[in-house]
């Protein structure tokens, strides 16, 4: 300390000294030091016992985000013939069984008619053979016979007479066997028209009625061919829908393997969604579902899982965010029922699935109706 300096001005002149930083004595640290953790265990403490007194969320849906997919038919006629009438336009609603399109049916028919007359001589024939023979022709076969009889006898008689005859040579060994073979010829018609009775006295054979059944069975499957191609000259629809494109026009050639019509199915339509793989096992098809539009906010359209993929697949990139790419997901189809077509083709919506109450349940063919 310097000659005549205080105790108290070198401490002033400590504290402030350049470039010196001032530290607490050693015992007021550490006092400092205790009381801020202590604060801190106090704050920790209190905040972890509130977080553990606060209930846990309750999920009760899964929500998942995808697009419409309308279903398709390719109509064709099962035939091949030119179009010559075609009774809807694209964008036209038809319903099941309307007449859609038809093919020049005039060769068809005619193959049908032709079919039909076949079919109606191989019954005819088979009735006739089931039938047997009439009295008349019974009658006629007993009256063959007699006069047959009465011509042999008459034969044998001439044939007598021109023997003794020839024997004292009154009558020429000529005559006599021309008499002769007369006789050998009215027994053999004789026992012809004997013949002729017994049969149709016995009637036809069981052989001939089998082959006339056959042939009617040949006969009635030609018409039944030909009448299903004329049907098939007409092309209806298998399901309410709407027309999405004409494909062919009047005037082409129509074949089974070129479609004529394209028919949106829109009822049920059905949301090709992406379940993420945590919650596969909350999700399971027949549950009830709703569908979400943004084309109509508030309303919820019923709907039900229809079907869940087995294999995991990537989110596709093209509806989802660089973050949620690479989680696994999977596939499903989630239907709903569309009478008045407001759910459009591609139109992006969110499926909403309840967890509680909804055990899945079978839906059948026609789950709209």
């Amino acid at each position: 300390m310097a000659p005549g300096a205080t105790p108290a001005a070198g401490l002033a002149r400590e504290a402030v000294a350049p470039g010196s930083v001032r530290i607490p004595p050693a015992p007021h640290r550490r006092h400092w030091t205790a009381a801020v953790a202590a604060l801190v265990v106090l704050l920790l403490g209190g905040g972890g016992a509130w977080f553990l007194a606060q209930p846990q969320a309750v999920v009760t849906a899964v929500r998942v985000f995808g697009s419409i997919d309308i279903r398709q038919s390719q109509l064709a006629f099962n035939d091949n013939d030119r179009i010559v009438r075609i009774l809807v336009q694209e964008g036209d609603r038809v319903k099941q069984g309307q007449l859609l399109a038809e093919l020049d049916a005039t060769r068809l028919q005619a193959s049908a008619d032709r079919a039909a007359a076949d079919a109606e001589a191989a019954r005819n024939t088979l009735a006739r053979l089931r039938n047997g023979s009439r009295p008349q022709e019974i009658a006629q076969a007993r009256a063959a016979v007699a006069a047959a009889v009465a011509t042999e006898a008459n034969a044998r008689v001439t044939y007598a007479r021109f023997a003794k005859l020839a024997v004292i040579s009154a009558e020429s060994l000529l005559d006599r066997d021309n008499a002769e073979q007369a006789l050998k010829v009215a027994s053999a018609n004789r026992d012809s028209a004997e013949q002729a009775l017994a049969l149709a006295v016995e009637g036809p054979r069981w052989e001939d009625v089998k082959v006339a059944e056959a042939q009617l069975r040949s006969a009635e499957a030609a018409e039944v061919y030909t009448r299903r191609q004329l049907a098939d000259a007409r092309l209806y629809a298998p399901a309410d829908g709407t027309i999405e494109d004409r494909v062919l026009e009047v005037g082409d050639m129509a074949s089974p393997d070129r479609p004529a019509l394209t028919l949106d199915l829109a009822n049920p339509v059905y949301a090709r969604a992406y379940l993420p793989e945590r919650e596969l096992g909350r999700v399971r098809p027949g549950m009830r579902a709703f569908v979400l539009s943004d084309a109509f906010p508030g309303e919820r359209f019923p709907a039900w899982i229809g079907f869940i993929a087995t294999t995991a697949e990537f989110t596709p990139k093209t509806v989802e965010t660089t973050e949620v790419r690479t989680e696994l997901v999977y596939r499903m189809h989630v239907y709903a029922c569309n009478p008045d077509g407001r759910l459009r083709l591609g139109a992006p919506v969110t499926v909403e699935i309840p967890l509680h109450d909804n055990d899945p349940a079978a839906h059948g063919n026609q789950p709209c109706g």
